[in-house]
């Protein structure tokens, strides 16, 4: 029975892992770089690169789970932290195209300052896929239009035995306004 369960569930995380990619693939047909945040073992860049084979795709993650993505070449360089670490926000600082937080992620020591560090490792005009529970939706697209991004899509999607959540997707501004 939990054979079957395993089996269930990663044909569903895989489904929706390619949907996810399949909404960054509609608005940005080829990126440059690609950042998963929170990948764990990266199962999601593992599912996106099979739409995108010529993007480099990394990996952050607090755990040691990100070293053995790496190893497994799921990602191309593995990053160990969380998103909002100075060290991190430094070295990575305007270099992808993409930057994903899905759902389920690790826990950030400061989520007020996620989102802005997350914005900060975007190339300007580059894209931040977020995934948030119902009730932080709303909350989340004020904050991104707060920080002047445009949202470019969002839906309601449905994940595992959860109702559903909300796939929000914002472009950074092209330039300092």
């Amino acid at each position: 029975m939990n054979s079957l369960r395993s089996r269930v569930s990663a044909v569903d995380r895989h489904r929706r892992h390619r949907s996810t990619a399949r909404a960054i693939r509609r608005l940005l047909p080829e990126p440059e770089s690609w950042l998963d945040v929170g990948t764990g073992e990266a199962h999601f860049p593992e599912t996106a690169r099979k739409l995108f084979p010529y993007t480099s795709i990394d990996g952050l993650d607090p755990g040691p789970r990100v070293a053995y993505a790496r190893h497994l070449e799921r990602i191309e360089e593995a990053y160990a932290g969380h998103v909002t670490d100075r060290h991190i926000t430094s070295i990575l600082r305007g270099r992808y195209d993409v930057v994903t937080l899905l759902d389920r992620r690790s826990p950030v020591p400061d989520p007020r300052t996620e989102l802005p560090a997350a914005l900060s490792l975007l190339r300007p005009g580059g894209l931040l896929l977020v995934e948030a529970a119902p009730r932080e939706s709303y909350e989340l697209r004020r904050r991104l239009e707060a920080q002047d991004c445009t949202i470019v899509a969002a839906s309601r999607h449905v994940l595992d035995r959860l109702p559903y959540t909300y796939r929000i997707i914002a472009r950074r501004p092209r330039s300092a306004a």
